[in-house]
């Protein structure tokens, strides 16, 4: 894991001009130019790119991903043309092979179709978040498609309203950490919006997910499940989850389910909810798998993973 840090170099100014007027430009980050289009198919768009303004008088010459153009172009100001996804890093230098003194990386975006992120439903889009408590702290993840495996992470924006949250992007790009500096006890107002700017060559991307943290806190795995007085079962609170419990109030789901199936079973022999941290079960089987999940029980949010018990006759295992 590593935080968050990418191109920071001093930006040459950045102009765009085009054949058609059907895209737009914005300056994304220092030396990074998005050229937003409608339709890629059969786009030309004209850039107008400074090595900057220290480099007036000098005899500058430019290249595209490392290699000179052809036929050669020298200025400090030039045009370029951008032909549909073919955006690229152009950085410029004192002579063909000289000393390197600027560049600007283009990228286009564009608005009609997403290749990088897989969808995870078109409820849930392309991200999903989690939460395991109401102190701040979010986990936000992304899985990319077979064919753009390669894709990269070059910007992430997360707030909520006008107040900016601190990420960490995780060392694979498929992920980051987040800390909100809210009080627990303190209600949502506002959302919080998450936005990931993630590239594959020339190609942009932005996927943006937007939720109260209530909506994503999964209590985690119910601890120290265990087995009393031949079938009462008990458990304890996650370690993780906020404290008190008359606050953060929690509720449990049971479900028994025949020997052999797993809790996530459509066919339970019982279900059942309860407030309290133990259950009897009054069942006249004797072979079964006990299972238990928690939700908080004012938001209605996520359930925890399952925990579960198998109990074969005086058998059980936890």
């Amino acid at each position: 894991m590593h935080s968050l840090v990418l191109m920071v170099l001093c930006a040459g100014l950045s102009f765009a001009t085009s054949d058609s007027q059907d895209h737009n430009q914005e300056t994304l980050m220092d030396n990074v130019l998005v050229l937003r289009v409608s339709h890629v198919h059969g786009s030309r768009i004209k850039v107008s790119l400074s090595c900057g303004e220290a480099y007036q008088d000098k005899p500058v010459f430019w290249k595209r991903n490392g290699v000179e153009l052809t036929p050669a172009l020298q200025g400090n100001r030039v045009t370029v043309l951008v032909r549909e996804m073919n955006g690229g890093n152009y950085t410029c230098h004192l002579s063909p092979d000289g000393e390197y003194l600027n560049h600007t990386v283009i990228l286009v975006q564009p608005d009609n179709r997403t290749v990088i992120l897989e969808e995870i439903s078109p409820e849930g889009g392309h991200i999903h978040c989690l939460a395991p408590n109401y102190n701040g702290s979010f986990h936000c993840s992304w899985t990319r498609t077979q064919h753009r495996s390669h894709a990269a992470v070059l910007l992430v924006k997360t707030n909520r309203y006008m107040d900016k949250i601190p990420c960490e992007l995780e060392a694979d790009g498929s992920g980051v950490i987040c800390q909100d500096a809210s009080c627990p006890y303190k209600e949502e107002r506002h959302r919080i919006t998450l936005t990931v700017y993630i590239h594959s060559y020339s190609r942009l991307e932005a996927y943006t997910r937007s939720f109260y943290l209530r909506e994503i806190v999964k209590p985690e795995k119910l601890p120290n499940l265990r087995v009393s007085s031949g079938q009462v079962f008990s458990w304890d609170a996650p370690d993780s989850w906020d404290k008190p419990g008359s606050y953060f109030g929690l509720h449990f789901q049971i479900k028994v389910a025949r020997i052999g199936h797993s809790c996530s079973s459509d066919k339970p022999i019982l279900t059942n909810i309860t407030e309290v941290r133990k259950y009897e079960v009054n069942i006249t089987s004797r072979r079964y798998v006990f299972c238990v999940r928690a939700q908080d029980k004012h938001t209605l949010g996520p359930w925890s993973n399952w925990s579960q018990c198998t109990v074969n006759k005086s058998d059980v295992v936890c």
